[in-house]
């Protein structure tokens, strides 16, 4: 099986994001990270949505400047 969009847990997913894991939490509480795909009681987060908040981040910086 090839699996190319990994499905991280919020402890590997708030690294991705350089944030520590409540404010990870607190992200996807106010919307700016995406809910999780849930699978049972997991919460898993597909990494192109988590770099997908990265290229947000910084297409706001670019409209802002």
């Amino acid at each position: 099986m090839n699996i190319t969009d990994p499905l991280l847990k919020d402890r590997e997913a708030a690294p991705v994001l350089g944030i520590s894991v409540p404010t990870f939490w607190r992200r996807v509480a106010d919307g700016t990270i995406p809910k999780p795909v849930k699978l049972g009681n997991l919460s898993r987060w597909p990494l192109s949505e988590i770099l997908a908040v990265i290229d947000r981040a910084k297409a706001a910086r670019k409209n802002a400047a």
